[in-house]
């Protein structure tokens, strides 16, 4: 994300504040998820970047290690850990609440991907039957990429239950 499209959501002295806040905890967090390699004994270099309002911290390895991948765990679910870990992390050090997303390994990009096809193929069958489409239950992460996908496609969804079975319910136009 550039200054630019934060300038466009707030003032322009406001952009500057949020986008240097928003280095700040890539900053804190690539430190935190150092420090965590170090203790683990993985190799990985740290990428940040600033994303639709939120500090994205990536774990890479150009070895193309499946160590990494310990650190994703079945189905992200130790990736989701370590995710809310290196949020209070954060937390601790500036006081604020962080909506970091950290990605390991790629394994959030092609997560993002698939969902992506996912939520447009829902709203496709949607589109031709008519009928709602109640999708499997899934994460925070996984629910906003469909509900993009879905908006994307010119149609609308809705989440449905109760965490952790909350689900997307793709709705007719």
């Amino acid at each position: 994300m550039t200054e630019g499209t934060v300038a466009a959501a707030e003032g322009p002295a406001e952009s500057g504040d949020t986008l240097t806040r928003l280095e700040q905890e890539g900053e804190i967090a690539a430190d935190y998820l150092e420090g965590l390699l170090d203790i683990a004994d993985l190799d990985g270099d740290i990428d940040m970047d600033v994303e639709a309002d939120r500090a994205a911290v990536s774990i890479i390895s150009d070895s193309g290690s499946r160590d990494l991948q310990k650190l994703v765990g079945r189905d992200g679910e130790v990736l989701e850990a370590l995710q809310e870990l290196t949020r209070l992390a954060v937390h601790r050090e500036t006081g604020d609440r962080s909506r970091l997303m950290l990605d390991i390994a790629g394994f959030r990009a092609k997560k993002r991907t698939e969902l992506a096809e996912l939520g447009a193929k829902a709203a496709s069958e949607v589109k031709s039957t008519g009928q709602p489409v109640r999708l499997d239950p899934m994460t925070p992460f996984e629910r906003k990429v469909v509900h993009d996908a879905v908006a994307a496609a010119g149609l609308r969804s809705e989440s449905e239950g109760e965490e952790p079975g909350r689900f997307v319910v793709v709705l007719p136009a």
